[in-house]
Protein backbone atom coordinates (compact mmCIF):
# COMPACT_ATOMS: atom_id res chain seq x y z
CA UNK A 1 0.00 0.00 0.00
CA UNK A 2 2.85 2.23 0.55
CA UNK A 3 3.95 2.14 -2.79
CA UNK A 4 0.81 4.04 -4.14
CA UNK A 5 1.38 6.92 -1.86
CA UNK A 6 5.58 6.78 -3.63
CA UNK A 7 4.05 7.12 -6.65
CA UNK A 8 1.59 9.88 -5.78
CA UNK A 9 4.50 11.97 -4.05
CA UNK A 10 6.22 11.01 -7.12
CA UNK A 11 3.86 11.94 -9.80
CA UNK A 12 3.74 15.45 -7.49
CA UNK A 13 7.19 16.13 -7.35
CA UNK A 14 6.59 15.43 -11.87
CA UNK A 15 4.20 18.11 -11.68
CA UNK A 16 6.31 20.13 -10.02
CA UNK A 17 8.96 19.79 -12.20
CA UNK A 18 7.32 19.92 -15.38
CA UNK A 19 5.86 23.66 -14.06
CA UNK A 20 9.66 24.91 -12.16
CA UNK A 21 11.34 24.08 -15.74
CA UNK A 22 12.01 26.19 -18.59
CA UNK A 23 9.21 26.27 -21.86
CA UNK A 24 6.78 23.53 -20.59
CA UNK A 25 4.91 24.21 -23.70
CA UNK A 26 7.15 22.06 -25.80
CA UNK A 27 6.50 19.09 -23.56
CA UNK A 28 2.97 17.03 -22.37
CA UNK A 29 1.61 18.18 -19.34
CA UNK A 30 1.57 14.51 -18.41
CA UNK A 31 5.06 13.20 -19.31
CA UNK A 32 7.29 14.48 -16.74
CA UNK A 33 4.85 12.67 -13.64
CA UNK A 34 4.40 9.67 -15.30
CA UNK A 35 8.66 9.61 -15.88
CA UNK A 36 8.70 10.20 -12.71
CA UNK A 37 5.94 8.13 -11.15
CA UNK A 38 7.84 5.41 -13.60
CA UNK A 39 11.14 5.71 -11.84
CA UNK A 40 9.63 5.84 -8.67
CA UNK A 41 7.57 2.67 -9.10
CA UNK A 42 10.72 0.72 -10.20
CA UNK A 43 13.12 1.90 -7.45
CA UNK A 44 10.90 1.25 -4.78
CA UNK A 45 10.43 -1.84 -5.79
CA UNK A 46 13.56 -2.37 -6.20
CA UNK A 47 14.27 -1.55 -2.99
CA UNK A 48 11.68 -3.14 -1.65
CA UNK A 49 13.04 -6.79 -2.77
CA UNK A 50 16.59 -6.11 -1.81
CA UNK A 51 15.40 -6.22 2.13
CA UNK A 52 14.46 -2.40 3.20
CA UNK A 53 11.32 -1.69 4.56
CA UNK A 54 8.34 -0.41 3.16
CA UNK A 55 8.04 2.47 5.94
CA UNK A 56 12.18 3.46 5.66
CA UNK A 57 13.09 6.82 5.67
CA UNK A 58 16.21 5.84 3.75
CA UNK A 59 13.60 3.84 0.91
CA UNK A 60 11.41 7.38 0.54
CA UNK A 61 14.35 9.60 0.22
CA UNK A 62 16.27 7.63 -2.36
CA UNK A 63 13.28 6.77 -4.41
CA UNK A 64 11.93 10.67 -4.30
CA UNK A 65 15.47 11.97 -4.81
CA UNK A 66 15.58 9.87 -7.52
CA UNK A 67 11.77 10.71 -9.28
CA UNK A 68 13.39 14.22 -9.00
CA UNK A 69 16.44 13.50 -10.75
CA UNK A 70 15.18 11.58 -13.50
CA UNK A 71 11.73 14.49 -13.91
CA UNK A 72 14.86 16.90 -14.13
CA UNK A 73 16.89 15.29 -16.37
CA UNK A 74 14.03 14.20 -18.80
CA UNK A 75 12.18 17.44 -18.92
CA UNK A 76 15.78 19.60 -19.81
CA UNK A 77 16.10 16.71 -22.63
CA UNK A 78 13.38 15.94 -24.01
CA UNK A 79 12.75 19.94 -23.92
CA UNK A 80 15.90 20.34 -26.26
CA UNK A 81 15.48 17.76 -28.23
CA UNK A 82 11.50 18.75 -28.94
CA UNK A 83 12.90 22.71 -29.53
CA UNK A 84 15.59 21.50 -32.02
CA UNK A 85 13.30 18.94 -33.72
CA UNK A 86 10.40 21.59 -34.27
CA UNK A 87 12.87 24.31 -35.28
CA UNK A 88 14.40 22.01 -38.13
CA UNK A 89 10.88 21.41 -39.42
CA UNK A 90 10.28 24.94 -39.21
CA UNK A 91 13.47 25.61 -41.57
CA UNK A 92 12.19 22.22 -43.82
CA UNK A 93 8.97 23.80 -44.49
CA UNK A 94 10.34 27.68 -44.70
CA UNK A 95 8.84 29.15 -42.06
CA UNK A 96 11.74 30.64 -40.33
Amino acid sequence: MYILLALIAAAVVGIAVHFATPRRELRGVALIPAVAAAVAAALYTALTWAGLGEASFWQWAIVLAAAAAAAVGSSLVLTRIRGARDAAAARAAGVR
